[in-house]
Order: structure tokens, then sequence, then C-alpha cells
């Protein structure tokens, strides 16, 4: 790396510094927010309440030199919400188009799979094509555009299961669960320390926000972080298998009912570099691509219905997947 690069991968650091200290107990989740951030992808996030998915978003959010929108996902929701309307004004005798939330650099869509059918096929326009269309215009999104969804797992009341061709536009999947009780004992320290701050109303540190231009310069760096052929091999072979898994192994040829998409190995490319540059490399090594193939594949492979009924998840098929496909 150059010193720019060094300069540039400082600021994500200190910004990885930044939200660890915000949101403790979930290294893993700060470090895909920062991956997805790197590889201009949308992030979904997975857990049971209280595990901080929006508070993580949101501190990543508040850390990013860009407008921030957060949209409660609920059964009553309309497309008009999100996209926005047309008004009309008697004073000139024309509509004129307000935007709605999904217009923001970041968009933080809470609960996302609260929301129908018709809410979803529109955020689905937004997150595949770029652009939102109401009527007949169609108007762009921003240049830095990124959508951060959460769903609770415990939950089915009132919920409408996302779409696979939706799931398909998120980058990555990520599941969280529980800290432990040293970080559980930590967050009650923060959590005593933030009310004293909200009580004294007197902020205790200043955030720094990262600035687009840096984003954007990471995103090129990561693009030009090496990947040897045999790895690009490996990384194929993964996706691959997913497909036809009677090649490796007859129970997962059985337990796995479709693969991943090409999407996947976009994906899978593009988070495994993201890792690298972040870890300090301007290289790719097996080892990023094994740790990222989880988050990037578990929304793309679907078990079986037997598979399903047996406790199989995508994730766990993709750790079938990653012990069975030899290492370049």
């Amino acid at each position: 790396m150059n010193v720019s690069e060094n300069v540039l991968l400082n600021r994500f650091k200190q910004l990885q510094d930044a939200l660890s200290s915000r949101v403790v107990g979930q290294a893993h989740l700060v470090e895909r927010l920062l991956i997805a951030l790197l590889a201009d992808g949308h992030l979904l996030v997975e857990g049971a309440p209280g595990l901080a998915k929006t508070t993580a978003i949101r501190a990543l959010a508040e850390r990013i030199d860009a407008a921030f929108a957060r949209v409660q996902f609920t059964p009553d929701l309309l497309p008009s919400d999100l996209t926005g309307t047309e008004i009309w004004r008697p004073q000139d005798a024309r509509f004129e188009f307000m935007p709605g939330p999904i217009f923001h650099p970041v968009v933080l869509a809470d609960e996302i799979n609260r929301a129908p059918a018709k809410v979803q096929s529109a955020l689905l326009e937004a997150m595949g094509e770029r652009q939102v269309t109401v009527g007949r215009q169609t108007y762009p999104l921003p240049k830095l555009f990124l959508v951060m969804a959460t769903q609770n797992p415990i939950e089915q009341e009132g919920t409408f299961p996302l779409p696979e061709a939706q799931l398909d536009r998120f980058l990555m999947h990520v599941e969280i669960g529980y800290p432990d009780a040293t970080m559980e004992g930590e967050i009650l320290r923060i959590a005593r320390a933030a009310a004293r701050e909200a009580t004294h109303a007197t902020p205790s540190d200043t955030v720094h926000a990262l600035g687009q231009a840096d984003i954007f310069a990471a995103r090129e760096a990561v693009l030009d972080v090496h990947m040897s052929e045999a790895l690009e091999r490996y990384l194929v072979e993964i996706i691959m298998a997913s497909r036809k898994p009677s090649a490796y192994d007859a129970t997962l040829a059985r337990n796995i009912a479709w693969g991943a998409s090409p999407r996947g190995s976009i994906a899978l490319d593009r988070c495994a570099r993201a890792r690298a540059w972040l870890h300090g490399r301007d290289y790719t090594t097996p080892d990023d691509v094994r740790d990222v193939a989880a988050d990037v594949l578990r929304h793309r492979i679907l078990p079986s219905y037997q598979a399903s009924a047996e406790g199989w998840t995508g994730g766990k098929l993709v750790n079938a997947l990653i012990e069975r496909v030899p290492l370049p």
C-alpha cells in the first residue's frame, strides 16, 4: 500500500474503533458493516431484539458524511411512504414530486420483513437498479446508496418472508447472537455512562464523519487488491459446488434445493477483497474467502424441504460446502 492508501486505511480503522466502542460485543457485525460499505453492497442483519442491530447501523450512519433516513417497516406501510409521491400544486397547476426517504444515501430499513409485497417491490427496484419509478417518471438515486436492513428471527406474527429475488440483492446476510458475560458487563457500564451523558446533555466525544470522497477512494483501492488465479478458481468452485453438490457429497445433494446465483460469485469476490484491505493487505488469501462465505451465501443457498425439517440452514450448508471444497 502507498502512503495515501495507508492514510485512508487508518481512517477506516478509526471508524472501526469508534463503532466498536459504541457497539460492544458485536465485533463481527462492525466489520461486516465496513465490508458492506467498502464493497458497495446492501446489508441484512438478523438477530433477536436488543442486540444493537439498529444502534450499530445508526452509529455507522452518524460517522459518514451523508444524509441518513430510518424507515420503520410496518404492515400498513405504502410504497409511496418509501419512494415519495407527487403533490398537486394548485398555484402552478402542476404536480411536483416529493422524494421519500429512499433518496437518502444511507437508509435503515428497520424490521424489513414487516412490510407487504408492494413495498418490497419498490425497495427491490431501488436496491437492484439504483433508481425509483413513480408513475411514468424514473428518478436516479445518489451515487452513494446503501440500504442496511434489520429483521427479527423470533417473531412471525405480522411478518412477510422476503422474496428470494430481494434477498439476492443483499450483499450479505449477517446473523448475530448474544454477547458473553464479559461483554454484557461492559454493555452495562456503557449504558450507565450514556444515561449520565443524556442527563447532563453534554456529549463527551466529537463525531468525525468519514467523507464520501474517502469512501469512493477506498472502494477503488479494494478493487485493486490482488487475487491469484488459483484463489479465484477456489472461489468459483465453492459457488459451483452449491449448484452441483452431488459431485462432492450425496447428503449435500439431498439437502440443497437451489445454489448461489452469479451475484454470489461477485459478492464473495468483493467481500473477500474488502476484508483483505481492511486487514491491511493488498492481496487476498483463502481465509478471506472462507471468513465471509457464510454471510455472503447463506441467503443464496436454499435448503430443501427435508433439510429444513432436519434443522439445516443456509449458513450450515455453506459451512459444509467450505469443508468439502479443497483449498487451492
